[in-house]
Parts: C-alpha cells; sequence; structure tokens
C-alpha cells in the first residue's frame, strides 16, 4: 500500500524548479517528480506490469500539484494491482482522441481518397450530397453518428423519392469508408429501409416516343440554329446526350462519315456511322465551335474561363433548350427528355422494319444472352444502313407531317 506521505515537500519543490538544473526526486511507491535541462516539470509513476518496468506520464507541475500526483499514483497503483497497465491504457485513449474525426474531416477524406476514383456523374451525384451531409451532420463526430441522425437527414431534406435513395446510399458509402478506417465499427445505415420512411417507390416513368405530328414541330421548331442542330444530331444518332455535349472533334471522322464514341460506364466504344444528311450538321456545327476541341463548346466565357479557358457546355443545356421551346412557344408536343429521343428512334426504327437487334446495336445497347458474350461482330454496314433509312425518315418528317404512313406513328411504346 502507498504511504500517506512521500519523501517530499512543496518547499523542495518550489526550490528546485526555481534553482532550475535538471533532476529526478521519488517521492516514493514510483512516484518521481522530474525537471528537464529545458525547466519543464512533471510527474512520472514508475512500476511493473508483465515483468516490465513501465512508466505512466500523469502530468505536468505546477498544473499538478504534489497532492494531486500522490492521488492520482494512488488511483494508478490501486489498477496495476488488478492487472491493468495504465501506460497501455493512456495510448488507447490517445489513438481513440486522434481517431474522433468530425463527419465533416470524414467528408474531406472521402471526398480525396475515395470520391475522385468514381465516374463524373457519380461524383457530381455524391457531392450534392455529402453537401447535406455536412450541413446537417458536420460539426457531430463519426463516433456519435445513430441511424436516427441519418433517418431525421433523410426526412429533412425532403427530396423525391429517388434523390433521398441516392442520399442514403452517398451516406452509406461515406460511412462504409469510416469503417474501413476503423473509425466505426458498424454502419450507422444498416437496416434503413426507403420505403418504411417514404413508402413504396414510385413507378419508373415510360420512356415517350415522338409521333410523326411531334417529329415535325420539332425538326421545325424556331429555337437557335445551333440547338435545331443538336436535336437533330441526338435524334439521328440516337447517343446520349453526354456522349454528344462531351464530343471532342478529334473523334468526328466526316470524311468518313463516322462518329467514335470512346468506352464509358454506360456502354463499349463504339463507331457511329453517319449519314449524308448527318455529316451535313455536323459541319455546320464545325463551323460554330471556333478554336474550340469541342463539338458544342461552352455557351459562356465565364464557364470556359473556370474549366482551363475550353470546355463543353454544361451537362444540363440541352435539356433546358428542350424545356425552354416547350415551355415558350407551347406546341402541341408531349413534355419530352433528351433520352426520350432514344426511345423514339428505337420504336420508329421496329415500325420502318429494321430488325430488333440492329436497333438495339444502334442505341449501342449489349445483345442479351449468349449471343452478346460471344459475337463480336459490330454491324457497322447493317447499321449505317438503319441509320440511314432512319434520316430518310427524319427529313419526310420535318418537311410534311403527313408525309409518312400513319402505321409508323403508332409502334409499340416502351420504356428505353
Amino acid at each position: 500500500m502507498a504511504r500517506d506521505k512521500g519523501f517530499l515537500t512543496d518547499l523542495q519543490i518550489r526550490h528546485w524548479v526555481k534553482a532550475g538544473t535538471p533532476l529526478a526526486k521519488a517521492d516514493g511507491n514510483g512516484l518521481t517528480f522530474t525537471l528537464s535541462a529545458a525547466g519543464l516539470a512533471g510527474w512520472i509513476l514508475r512500476y511493473r506490469h508483465g515483468g516490465r518496468r513501465r512508466e505512466l506520464s500523469i502530468g505536468r507541475y505546477p498544473d499538478i500539484s504534489l497532492a494531486d500526483a500522490r492521488g492520482i499514483a494512488t488511483i494508478k497503483r490501486a489498477e496495476i494491482m488488478q492487472g491493468r497497465n495504465p501506460a497501455a491504457d493512456k495510448q488507447k485513449a490517445k489513438a481513440t482522441t486522434a481517431k474522433d474525426w468530425t463527419v465533416r474531416e470524414l467528408v474531406k477524406d472521402y471526398r480525396a481518397k475515395k470520391l475522385v476514383s468514381l465516374a463524373e456523374s457519380t461524383q457530381v451525384s455524391y457531392g450534392r450530397h455529402l453537401k447535406r451531409i455536412e450541413n446537417r451532420l458536420g460539426a457531430l463526430t463519426v463516433r456519435e453518428i445513430e441511424a436516427s441522425d441519418v433517418i431525421a437527414l433523410i426526412e429533412a431534406s425532403s427530396l423525391t423519392w429517388g434523390e433521398s435513395n441516392m442520399l442514403l446510399i452517398t451516406t452509406k458509402c461515406l460511412f462504409t469508408h469510416a469503417c474501413g478506417k476503423r473509425l466505426v465499427n458498424t454502419n450507422p445505415c444498416h437496416g434503413i429501409m426507403l420505403s418504411a420512411l417514404l413508402g413504396e417507390r414510385p413507378p419508373k416513368r415510360q420512356r415517350l416516343m415522338l409521333t410523326r405530328e411531334e417529329l415535325h414541330l420539332l425538326l421545325n421548331a424556331g429555337m437557335r440554329k445551333r440547338n435545331s442542330l443538336i436535336i437533330r444530331i441526338l435524334l439521328a444518332t440516337a447517343v446520349r446526350s453526354a456522349e454528344l455535349y462531351k464530343a471532342k472533334w478529334e473523334d468526328v471522322y466526316l470524311d468518313e462519315a463516322r462518329w467514335h464514341i470512346p468506352k464509358s460506364k454506360t456502354g463499349p466504344a463504339m463507331d457511329i456511322p453517319l449519314a449524308p444528311v448527318v455529316v451535313g450538321w455536323f459541319r455546320e456545327l464545325r463551323g460554330m465551335a471556333g478554336e474550340s476541341a469541342y463539338v458544342l463548346p461552352a455557351w459562356t466565357r465565364g464557364r470556359a474561363a473556370r474549366n482551363g479557358g475550353d470546355t463543353h457546355v454544361s451537362k444540363d443545356s440541352i435539356r433546358e433548350t428542350i424545356g425552354y421551346w416547350l415551355d415558350t412557344d407551347k406546341p402541341a408536343v408531349r413534355r419530352f427528355t433528351p433520352h426520350d429521343l432514344r426511345s423514339t428512334m428505337k420504336s420508329h426504327m421496329r415500325a420502318l422494319g429494321i430488325p430488333r437487334d440492329i436497333s438495339e446495336m444502334c442505341l449501342n445497347h449489349k445483345l442479351s444472352g449468349v449471343e452478346g458474350i460471344y459475337d463480336r461482330h459490330t454491324y457497322f454496314d447493317e447499321r449505317k444502313e438503319a441509320l440511314e433509312k432512319w434520316a430518310q425518315f427524319l427529313v419526310a418528317c420535318e418537311s410534311a407531317s403527313n408525309a409518312v404512313p400513319i402505321t409508323v406513328a403508332k409502334a409499340v411504346q416502351g420504356p428505353d
């Protein structure tokens, strides 16, 4: 047991500190007062644990007085007698404190180490939800976050079902990152069911097929020339809007009537045959692009300047162009998205007698089953014939709304 009174006195300690001579003086039972050459005074408890000599730093003097040091030493000796190692416990506590990150720190680490490796579109989607997480939970420590906090985040955000689901996915990925760093042992998002919070997911919107009459109005829309060319090329090639607004002239071979689409997460690399009329539309865009490397360069100097002097139009520009025309001119055309132009081509191609497999390949869709695994033929010539037939159909729709048999307009509608 520790003695009630040790060997040292307050007067001695104050004298040693004033003198400034480095020393180490024992108070008994392992408690030692130390003074370094730099004039730092403190307390150390020396003891044995597991057959080895150990040291535990108790604290600085005069922050911890002689009486306080003796009291702390008595408590630590009792822990040692119970088989514990105070020095190891202190080290673990330091490690825990070092890892006691805030959610804001976790988000920063996730952005630097994980988000940058994801696809560009995923970075944009996750990025906006990470901001929501920071705004609501950023000041809390990662260890504090519980399932109820995540649920409150989702409910307070008041998003659509799809966006709420993406917020939950982003939060789950963020805390999976935290688990990987051993900041927490379990992911607070596990077990959360969005259907229990917001009800079952609404049915997906069916893809729209524009009729012959609607195509006639669209192809004769009073848009700016560049916007009109964009819509025509999307219709004629059925590429995804991102594939067009990100396209570079280095991939467009007008003399060969060929457009190369690089490989992306939405599909493999593909060469698209360009019908003669489509080549003409591209040539018109080429004259408008100036020195830009992009087929659709940024519309504003500010956007280009923010992106190194040259970049493509924003991802929303085509959708906004369509929306502006529908809202301003109010044509007899149902509201549609750029992606609906793909389903429009697919449906009309079937009505034009183009085989299903060829129409699917024109959309850069993979063939299903065993055929999709073993058939590596690109069907370039077959697709060229199909796309030229489709381009002729569009030209006919543009010239007169009744130029095409009515049976074409009644092609089966369905999801893309």
